[in-house]
């Protein structure tokens, strides 16, 4: 068994906080590029061109990629050999979170309660998902999820009979309700199955997957494809001003359902598509 105190995972995260918020990860700055190159509408490749500027000035200048540096959702892969000291593990993640939007000079966008809005001023708290699995280690991701993209994303119970037409339509109109406002080009995770909450679960989960990194199943792999060549053919374009790119990526999951049950999510991440991972 392997001792890890909270300290540890309260400075991980700290780190891993502004970390994220200032660089852009690798897959997402080609995803721009391969974007720019294929970009039909002038507007929108010189919209992309300043996206890459951006993301390279943030990095280095160590600065936000963008002024909305999210709701911060965590996920911890924790060994079941691993024996966590020192307090509290929920409590360690939000100190971390704290510690780290205040260091790095972080917005902080987070209200204490959703009706009354006042702001906590520290970030916290933040949404955490754990899994229990083998080994002695921690692997933690930071995901900062910005509130325009999040805003547009959606969640519907499909009859089975709609099949996967009805799951491509509705992925369709959840992203022209969304237009502009989303900020694309977009990262589109979509998740298909489970429950009421597992299926938004999974669509989140998507977004984290690499850019080009297909669905092990040949049937979805192929769903991506067709969804991400249908929502380019929208003309929403880069920052909704028009133009071939909408998206950069769809990534869907899935996971077993009632038989009676279809549902459908759709989690929506804008160009500001951030997440860093660390395993302790």
């Amino acid at each position: 068994m392997r001792v890890i105190h909270t300290d540890q995972i309260r400075d991980t995260i700290a780190v891993m906080c502004w970390e994220a918020c200032y660089y852009l990860p690798q897959d997402i700055l080609d995803g721009f590029r391969r974007a720019s190159e294929t970009e039909e509408s002038p507007l929108g490749k010189s919209i992309l061109d300043q996206l890459i500027e951006n993301a390279q000035l943030a990095a280095t200048e160590d600065r936000p990629y963008c002024h909305d540096t999210g709701l911060t959702v965590v996920y911890a892969d924790i060994g079941q050999d691993v024996h966590i000291q020192g307090g509290d593990f929920t409590s360690a993640i939000h100190e971390g979170i704290r510690k780290g939007y205040k260091e790095g000079y972080l917005r902080n966008s987070i209200v204490s309660d959703p009706l009354l809005r006042k702001n906590t001023n520290d970030n916290t708290p933040g949404v955490i998902h754990t899994r229990i699995v083998p080994g002695e280690q921690i692997k933690l991701t930071v995901l900062p999820k910005g509130g325009g993209s999040e805003n547009m994303s959606a969640m519907k119970f499909l009859l089975p009979g709609d099949g996967v037409a009805g799951v491509k339509k509705f992925v369709l109109d959840t992203i022209i309700a969304a237009g502009g406002r989303a900020c694309p080009p977009l990262v589109v995770g979509v998740g298909i199955g489970g429950s009421f909450d597992k299926v938004t679960e999974i669509a989140k989960e998507a977004v984290l997957r690499d850019v080009g990194s297909f669905h092990h199943e040949e049937h979805i792999a192929q769903l991506e494809k067709e969804l991400l060549e249908d929502i380019n053919k929208t003309g929403i374009g880069p920052q909704g001003l028009g133009g071939s790119n909408t998206a950069i990526w769809v990534a869907v999951e899935t996971y077993g359902c009632h038989i009676t049950a279809l549902p459908v999510a759709v989690n929506i991440q804008c160009h500001a598509a951030r997440k860093n991972s660390k395993v302790i």
